[in-house]
């Protein structure tokens, strides 16, 4: 069970960064992450700090998919993390 909070620790860190890299990357127009891997990210227990991370950064705010879908996502996931500490 420890196993499972670390992975979400990390992945939601993970989640949280990849916005940030992203958002800076977009400020410079370099190359640009991208939406399916930052998708990717919050399917696979992401979603959290994918979800912070957008609103900490003002990041894909403007897309209607990110602005529900990592939310929903998030809930999701907190969920599940709530279910295996119990």
């Amino acid at each position: 069970m420890e196993y499972i909070v670390l992975y979400f620790l990390i992945i939601n860190i993970v989640g949280l960064i990849i916005m940030k890299v992203d958002k800076q990357r977009a400020i410079k127009h370099q190359y640009r992450i991208s939406e399916q891997t930052l998708w990717a990210i919050a399917i696979i227990g992401g979603a959290i700090g994918a979800a912070l991370g957008m609103n900490i950064f003002r990041h894909k705010t403007k897309h209607l998919s990110f602005k529900i879908g990592f939310p929903l996502l998030a809930v999701v996931d907190l969920f599940l993390i709530l279910y295996n500490l119990s």
